[in-house]
């Protein structure tokens, strides 16, 4: 009896070792059971947000789903004491306010919904004197903020709160530390609210010049992304012509360029909360001279839309477009009535090949498109494959 005993529990033992076995075998090969979740091992999307201001809902698409993933609302005005404008004066409502509150944008905000985009309300104050006061007290202004901007996100179904705090002069380090404080507040009114994720828009000089209102290196640890505004490199107060957008010769042939502000950027941040904004836009210019770089007859800047400059090419029998390989940009020079020339200076869908070309070679978050509405035929197509 005494072996028999043995051998029973020798063959249970055998069984549970078996058992055992199998269960590990299992695991390994993916059969699991039905109440252990599966690990996702699903690939996130590269973020591809547009920008859509309000004033070019009439030019926009309604579907942008096959080129981005993120809608971006451009947008609602921070006053100075952080509570968003409805009004510009007695009896003139905002723009941007009334666009939303009056269902001009249903049509985009819910094509987005309806393609599972994530939707982003932009905040934007461009005024260096409203900034001042603002900041003076930045907690309470940012309790302002999301007191009045909360509601409206939860109320439109929109998930990120873009700043779009852009002061023109130079910044102390005294106001830099209070525009600090305020988006912490902001980050931390977010949270409490479980209103979503906070993004802002810095430009690209700022990672390289001290004196930006926006500390990059102090911002980075508190928003979710930071959107590297790599554009205006020339606009409309450029002395000469040039692109609006370089993506490479700088300390040649630019100051600055694209690929130099990404580097600068990565110094002191993730690349993966940083999103590379690319623009659809560019400028003309009146000019003397018949080569870019040329001096601008003053007064005489105009900003010109991918489509407007892939028009003009239809119309014009005499003009043509030149890619040049280090700009990365198109360029248009033609003889004017009056004798002198106009430049124009456009990104074209090869520049958005190189941009996306850009954020893959240093894995960055994603790209950001400024501004939906302005784009030609082709200019987005790069675009597509990159948010998958």
């Amino acid at each position: 009896m005494q072996k028999l005993s043995i051998y029973i529990i020798l063959f249970s033992l055998i069984l549970i070792s078996i058992g055992i076995l199998i269960v590990y075998k299992n695991s390994i090969t993916g059969v699991l059971r039905k109440d252990i979740p599966a690990i996702n091992t699903i690939i996130p999307q590269n973020e591809v947000v547009g920008f859509l201001p309000y004033w070019l809902s009439s030019k926009a698409q309604t579907d942008y789903s096959q080129y981005i993933n993120t809608l971006t609302y451009f947008s609602l005005v921070v006053n100075k004491d952080g509570t968003i404008q409805k009004f510009t004066k007695p009896g003139q409502s905002e723009p941007g306010y009334l666009s939303l509150q009056k269902g001009k944008m249903d049509t985009f905000l819910n094509s987005a919904k309806q393609n599972k985009q994530k939707l982003s309300l932009a905040v934007f104050s461009g005024s260096d004197k409203d900034i001042a006061v603002l900041l003076k007290d930045p907690t309470t202004s940012a309790n302002n903020l999301t007191n009045d901007v909360v509601p409206i996100m939860q109320n439109y179904g929109f998930s990120d709160l873009n700043l779009d705090i852009e002061q023109v002069g130079d910044a102390s380090p005294e106001a830099q530390m209070k525009f600090v404080q305020f988006v912490q507040q902001v980050r931390n009114n977010l949270n409490t609210a479980k209103a979503g994720t906070l993004s802002t828009d810095i430009s690209a000089i700022a990672f390289v010049r001290d004196l930006n209102l926006s500390d990059p290196a102090a911002l980075a640890p508190i928003v979710d992304k930071i959107i590297l505004m790599a554009y205006d490199y020339h606009s409309t107060i450029s002395s000469v012509t040039g692109p609006v957008a370089p993506g490479l010769g700088a300390g040649t042939v630019s100051e600055f360029d694209t690929d130099s502000a990404i580097q600068a950027a990565l110094k002191i941040m993730p690349a993966k909360k940083l999103i590379l904004g690319i623009p659809i836009y560019g400028y003309e210019w009146e000019t003397i001279g018949n080569v870019p770089r040329s001096a601008v007859v003053p007064g005489t800047s105009l900003i010109i839309s991918n489509q407007r400059a892939e028009d003009l090419l239809a119309s014009c029998a005499t003009c043509s477009a030149e890619f040049d390989t280090t700009d990365k940009e198109a360029h248009i020079i033609y003889k004017t009535d009056s004798g002198t020339y106009q430049q124009i200076f456009y990104p074209s869908k090869d520049s958005t090949q190189f941009k996306v070309d850009l954020a893959n070679k240093y894995s960055l978050g994603g790209i950001a498109v400024w501004a939906l509405g302005y784009e030609g035929k082709t200019i987005l197509a790069p675009l597509s494959g990159y948010q998958n």
